[in-house]
């Protein structure tokens, strides 16, 4: 055997495990990689993260996720009695190592874009400094392309992006201002958001936007940190709020039985992502995470095309194959 054969035999090789590890394992295996031998989550360990939509689901999930190693934790979302118990959770989980003082109660709605100045005030108020924003507050959608209004476009975005770029940009202005330009900024998008899905139009949209303005963000400020974290399918209510293709309506379906990651899960991949300031990561389960690598290739695309019909696309992103 000659050298140059050893070396395609090799390459072979990697390629045949890298796919396979595709099909495995839950989440892009760069963020496994880290789970297993990357920086620990007790890196963070005195830090202060600000998660909106912090009161279920992905954000409740990391806030516990960080709270297990003393990380400070400033919760918001606009339902009062959800953030208390989210609060009252993340104290348990922290065993000692986190005072009711290190977990900030801040009710707020992304919409109400005059008082984000007043909420960051608050947070450096009680704190005297942030370390990293998480921006995860937002709603999914449920309609046929052709059904959608504007209205729905408009309020889509409104949440999704505008009011998150809004926030960034205050947050963005302080690390410039009092951190040298160091800081660490977060969202959660979703593997749509590079890999359109059918009857979520404005969704996919919204999703690739926000990745656009944190991209072009990092291009522009070298030294802050960026995370887009992009789930596919998780076991949270978020159907349940999710828009219609009509302004004012909700699909208010549940995801139970459906094959979806667990929101505890989902947490945990989240937080080693920030741990080890990640740029973009995503997770899901077979054939989500399959389909996720195959969408960041044109050519994986272009075959799959061929084969993946809306409907079994539907039933994937559905947790119903």
């Amino acid at each position: 055997m000659t050298f140059l054969e050893f070396l395609l035999i090799l390459l072979v090789l990697y390629y045949v495990i890298y796919v396979l590890l595709w099909i495995v394992l839950d989440c892009n295996v760069a963020l496994w990689y880290k789970s297993r031998f990357g920086v620990s989550l007790s890196s963070m360990r005195g830090q202060v993260v600000w998660i909106t939509g912090a009161s279920r689901g992905i954000g409740r999930a990391l806030a516990l996720s960080l709270a297990r190693h003393g990380v400070r934790l400033v919760l918001s979302a606009r339902r009062v009695e959800q953030l208390e118990q989210v609060q009252s959770e993340c104290l348990a989980a922290a065993r000692g190592l986190l005072a009711q003082k290190d977990v900030l109660i801040l009710p707020m709605d992304m919409l109400e874009l005059e008082k984000h100045q007043s909420h960051l005030y608050t947070v450096l108020n009680h704190f005297e400094k942030l370390d990293v924003l998480v921006n995860n507050a937002g709603r999914s959608q449920r309609a046929n392309w052709t059904d959608i209004s504007v209205e729905v476009d408009r309020e889509l975005f409104e949440l999704d992006v505008f009011s998150v770029v809004h926030l960034s940009r205050l947050v963005v202005r302080y690390f410039l201002e009092q951190n040298g330009g160091r800081g660490h900024l977060a969202a959660t998008s979703s593997i749509a958001g590079f890999s359109p899905v059918p009857f979520s139009a404005t969704y996919c949209a919204a999703k690739h936007a926000l990745n656009a303005y944190l991209l072009a963000l990092k291009v522009e400020q070298r030294k802050l940190d960026i995370t887009i974290f992009a789930p596919g399918p998780v076991a949270t209510d978020f159907l349940q709020e999710a828009f219609t293709g009509s302004q004012g309506t909700k699909v208010g379906l549940s995801t139970a039985n459906q094959k979806r990651l667990t929101a505890e899960r989902c947490g945990e991949l989240f937080a080693v992502s920030l741990a080890n300031k990640m740029d973009l990561t995503w997770c899901g389960l077979f054939p989500v995470n399959f389909l996720a690598y195959c969408a960041r290739n044109s050519t994986l695309t272009k075959i799959l095309a061929q084969f993946m019909t809306e409907k079994t696309l539907n039933k994937i992103r559905e947790g119903k194959l």
